[in-house]
């Protein structure tokens, strides 16, 4: 696939993730911090799954997207029980780099905004470059 295919395909694709935050969604529970209120490690993991969503069946088979960056401003506390919207678009395709914008919404108001970088990579290759499993830390 050309990188104008790629470009083609992805274009203006948008990706949504919703969900209710629940206890183990928590900074205390995550141990990023020590409040009872929805962790920024979950929010970066629901902005990942919202960009999924936004590219899901538009890539070859044998190719899948990594994580490669998120830059986010996480502005408003969030407690249990809220329902949550993250949503993600393309915003730029170069060559093998994705850019997302990213958004993520509770109870009509933002709690998060930035942009998340994913980059397209070969699954099989790219298995194959990763470390192999150790059993002691060295």
């Amino acid at each position: 696939m050309t990188d104008d295919e790629l470009s083609r395909r992805l274009y203006r694709a948008r990706g949504v993730a919703e969900t209710m935050v629940s206890d183990k969604d928590t900074a205390l529970s995550m141990g990023s911090g020590d409040l009872p209120l929805l962790g920024t490690p979950r929010v970066v993991a629901w902005i990942e799954a919202a960009a999924l969503s936004a590219i899901a069946g538009r890539l070859d088979d044998h190719l899948t997207t990594v994580g490669g960056q998120i830059d986010i401003h996480h502005s408003a506390p969030t407690r249990v029980g809220a329902e949550v919207r993250t949503e993600a678009s393309v915003a730029e395709v170069n060559g093998r780099r994705i850019v997302f914008d990213v958004s993520v919404m509770s109870g009509g108001r933002e709690i998060a905004r930035g942009r998340h970088v994913r980059a397209i990579v070969d699954r099989a290759g790219f298995l194959a470059r990763a470390n192999p499993p150790t059993t002691a830390l060295q």
